[in-house]
């Protein structure tokens, strides 16, 4: 995963999220419901990800900053994906390997050490 990353939208990027977050105003007519505040929320943040290079699901808020402050997880292609979990495995198999060997040789320690006590 990541590390989060400092974001700032713009005061227009803002005006749009707000705006997304207003209640929707409908006449009900049959059985169509409106898309509810959150759900146009969501869609905003998820706009602005694409936007600015961002996971929109991970957006926090920064303490002390105003609104247009956030943190997020950047976002990552399917080639960067597909690298990482490369680099991952790669790193899981060679930690197990160092591992492996430092097991052998604690037992060959101790086969050693019980060999001699013939």
């Amino acid at each position: 995963m990541y590390p989060r990353t400092n974001y700032e939208m713009t005061e227009e990027d803002l005006k749009l999220l707000l705006e997304a977050c207003k209640p929707v105003i409908a006449m009900k007519i049959g059985s169509y419901i409106p898309d509810n505040p959150q759900e146009n929320a969501n869609r905003a943040w998820q706009k602005l990800g694409k936007k600015m290079g961002f996971e929109h699901t991970t957006v926090q808020p920064i303490q002390g900053k105003s609104t247009r402050f956030f943190t997020a997880v950047p976002s990552e292609t399917l080639t960067q994906k597909s690298e990482r979990e490369v680099r991952e495995r790669e790193a899981f198999q060679r930690a197990r390997i160092k591992e492996i060997q430092n097991e052998i040789d604690a037992l060959q320690k101790q086969l050693s050490a019980l060999l001699e006590v013939k």
